[in-house]
């Protein structure tokens, strides 16, 4: 089991160095299947913090610090009542409600992308970071809303794929110490040596991305993201039913 989890870490980063984004849409539906809802989530929380953190010095050139801003001061208030949902809906419906969740980000998102209006401007920005920031707390999914934002504003990939580091950072940080907080101090169980081997695979992953990064269309690897996003999401949901 533990060594799917890690197989879950390094695809998730890859597609995070190669697309901007994809850790949480990989490893979301699969660590809430395995370890829980609440511990699931808590972990690709902490994980997506620090794979952004190993990303950011790559890419640091390109972040558009005011939009960061546009997006994280909303994201806020967001996380604040993902948080609290995460710590007080019981595992079986929190589980379907991850999955499901995460099915209507994506076929959201799809749908965006369809738009052939530019949207922009301080309203959509805001919408956009609170959505993601409770998708983030209560899911680890907070990437969906943010691409929304970047299709209906027509933001260029490259520099939306490396703002997304510091924001991504910002937001694990925040979501999972909104958990601790909101549980009394409980604390995802995995051993030193777990934590461990989960870092080193998510290095492994932002390495392999990096080559990847020069030889595959970041858009081709988004596909691959938001297929096996699918896939996971309706396990989650499947598994979650089972548990009822």
């Amino acid at each position: 089991m533990f060594a799917l989890v890690l197989t879950a870490v390094v695809v998730g980063a890859m597609a995070q160095r190669v697309a901007g984004l994809g850790f949480g849409l990989v490893v979301s539906p699969i660590l809430v299947v395995l370890l829980g809802p609440l511990d699931g989530v808590m972990i690709i929380n902490a994980c997506g913090a620090a794979s952004s953190l190993l990303i950011l010095s790559r890419v640091w050139r390109d972040v558009q610090w005011g939009r960061y801003v546009g997006l994280i001061v909303p994201g806020f208030a967001g996380i604040a009542l993902g948080a609290y949902l995460a710590s007080r809906v019981p595992a079986a419906p929190l589980e379907i409600g991850i999955g499901a969740t995460l099915i209507v980000a994506l076929v959201a998102s799809q749908l965006v992308a369809r738009a052939r209006r530019r949207w922009d401007g301080l309203g959509v920005m805001a919408a956009s970071g609170f959505t993601s920031g409770l998708m983030n707390a209560a899911a680890a999914v907070g990437g969906p809303a943010v691409t929304a934002y970047a299709v209906l504003s027509r933001w260029d990939q490259r520099t939306f794929g490396a703002t997304l580091q510091p924001y991504f950072i910002t937001t694990g940080t925040t979501s999972l110490l909104a958990k601790v907080f909101a549980t009394g101090g409980h604390w995802p169980s995995l051993e030193g040596w777990q934590w461990l081997a989960v870092f080193v695979s998510m290095v492994a992953g932002i390495v392999v991305g990096d080559v990847l990064a020069r030889r595959v269309a970041g858009e081709t690897v988004r596909r691959a993201v938001i297929l096996i996003a699918y896939a996971g999401a309706l396990l989650a949901v499947a598994n979650g039913i089972g548990r009822l």
